[in-house]
């Protein structure tokens, strides 16, 4: 982008030519990741499976921010440009822009939206919303891409008069919009009519977790791996208007799959209500957090709080000789270790290693501190690491793994409160 717009900018001449080129430039960009944007949260399987559906919601927030700031960036710099070069004031020369220049209008309210949205984004009034509203919020995105796309074939002087530049940006939209249509609006309605899920049993496994099977048909054919997540939309009157993730706890089996949630919102704690019968859309699988990412024979599977879902089903099918696995789990309280029966007796059965460790973060019971890590596991710089928890636990575990040694490079995590 930084090319083209070198080649085919007019030649600056003065200092409202200036401001003008550096806001047409700031606008190129916003709407070249405007595409990058949509395609990061598309859902692309082969994106989620290979780079890590964590990786792509933290690549799709740093181009959020960055975008919204070239669009404000872009607006203020060619209003002000026009303004110097026809020694007009900024609020005369801005009304002149939205009443009489094509697409500026459009671009006004696309840019209005892309902040609001952003704004809603914000760590700070991101705690105060619902999920649902939030998510809700973020379609507007939608249109304000859209409408952007009009606006800079309309004006952008680095399109106008190139129509192959015109084409090629065209086809960017086009490729991005067709991968949204795909696989975030057809995908699952064909996913419906496959695989018809319904909702086999709900199980209360206390401490506020529940885990919910659900039997399809043809589910092999999705390719499900253990350590993966699948998005949930319950086909009902209160459920079917959203979707969520939730990771497989345990390996799929046969025409059975099985998720596990605590109760942490409205959705999550409507797992507990569901019902035998309930037809569910499921999307997926997604994520990287599988046994392709191993390197070495030994491995090392560390959960957090209800982040022990994906490495539950991990420790049952990892394939390992006996001690080649083992299983640290850290939580606040004994009744608080979700799943906790079923790794006994996985550890039981292959013969791998458990600890439970509960207890107050930084107490005694705490693994994180220091290097007390290597005192469960003295040779852990040969291990792959599996990592999954909240973010404060992620946090401290990937700075613990730091301070003992082990390469980056064999720690595989994924978080999702972003």
């Amino acid at each position: 982008m930084l090319a083209w717009w070198w080649v085919s900018a007019a030649p600056v001449r003065d200092v409202g030519g200036a401001l003008t080129g550096a806001g047409r430039l700031t606008g190129l960009v916003a709407g070249y990741a405007m595409p990058l944007l949509l395609l990061s949260m598309a859902r692309v399987p082969a994106a989620e499976r290979h780079v890590g559906a964590d990786r792509l919601a933290r690549w799709h927030a740093f181009l959020g921010r960055w975008t919204v700031c070239l669009v404000v960036a872009h607006a203020l710099l060619t209003t002000w440009g026009y303004a110097v070069a026809s020694g007009s004031g900024a609020v005369d020369q801005a009304s002149t822009l939205l009443l009489h220049y094509p697409g500026v209008l459009l671009a006004t309210v696309a840019a209005a939206l892309l902040v609001g949205v952003g704004v809603a984004s914000a760590r700070a009034a991101r705690a105060r919303l619902r999920y649902e509203t939030w998510y809700y919020l973020h379609l507007y995105t939608y249109l304000a891409v859209a409408l952007s796309f009009a606006h800079v074939l309309a004006t952008g002087e680095q399109l106008v008069g190139h129509p192959v530049a015109r084409w090629l940006w065209s086809l960017l939209y086009a490729v991005a919009g067709a991968a949204v249509l795909w696989y975030r609006l057809l995908e699952p309605v064909r996913s419906t009519l496959r695989h018809r899920f319904r909702v086999e049993r709900v199980v209360d496994e206390g401490a506020g977790v529940t885990s919910v099977v659900l039997r399809g048909r043809d589910v092999a054919a999705m390719g499900a791996l253990p350590g993966q997540f699948v998005r949930l939309r319950p086909l009902t009157r209160q459920g079917w208007w959203s979707s969520h993730p939730y990771s497989l706890s345990a390996a799929p089996s046969g025409d059975r799959l099985r998720v596990s949630a605590k109760d942490l919102g409205d959705h999550s704690a409507a797992l507990a209500g569901m019902r035998p019968g309930t037809r569910v859309l499921v999307l997926g699988p997604f994520g990287a957090l599988t046994a392709e990412r191993r390197s070495r024979r030994q491995v090392l599977l560390l959960a957090g709080g209800i982040g022990v879902t994906p490495l539950r089903a991990l420790f049952q099918t990892l394939p390992a000789a006996p001690g080649e696995l083992t299983f640290v789990y850290r939580s606040r309280s004994i009744d608080e270790m979700a799943l906790r029966g079923e790794l006994v007796e996985i550890a039981r059965r292959r013969d791998q290693r458990l600890h439970l460790m509960p207890g107050p973060s930084g107490g005694g019971w705490d693994p994180l501190p220091g290097r007390r890590l290597l005192h469960l596991v003295p040779d852990l710089r040969e291990h792959d690491v599996y990592l999954c928890g909240p973010p404060g636990f992620t946090t401290a575990a990937l700075a613990a793994l730091r301070r003992c040694g082990v390469a980056r490079s064999r720690v595989h995590a994924e978080q999702f409160s972003l």
